[in-house]
């Protein structure tokens, strides 16, 4: 199994980015798929989840309006559109799959800093 986040890096506040999540080893298109984050001396928070058939999608109140998550489970891909990033959006970006079974990637980094 193998979860590889790609896209990360430094962004002045009120740019974007895209991260995506490949995936591997796993049927992706049962799992649903989210995006978790991690910030120096804090707790990994939840960011977005999309389920399996990407028909629902939720965000952390923080995000919402700003980011979007989508899946493209032909290729076996997340993916999470940031716009209007905030230096407070600056953590280590987590892909994670679960369906009783919990994979996760080994993370990409997102710095907002001008």
């Amino acid at each position: 199994v193998q979860l590889v986040e790609s896209g990360g890096g430094l962004v002045q506040p009120g740019g974007s980015l895209r991260l995506s999540c490949a995936a591997s080893g796993f049927t992706f298109s049962r799992y649903d798929m989210s995006w978790y984050r991690q910030a120096p001396g804090k707790e990994r928070e939840l960011v977005a989840t999309i389920a399996s058939g990407g028909s629902s999608t939720n965000y952390a109140d923080s995000v919402k309006g700003r980011f979007t998550i989508a899946r493209d489970n032909a290729k076996n891909t997340v993916y999470l559109q940031m716009n209007s990033l905030k230096p407070e959006d600056t953590a280590m970006y987590y892909c994670n799959a679960r369906r009783g079974a919990v994979f996760w990637g080994q993370g990409t980094q997102v710095t907002v800093s001008s």
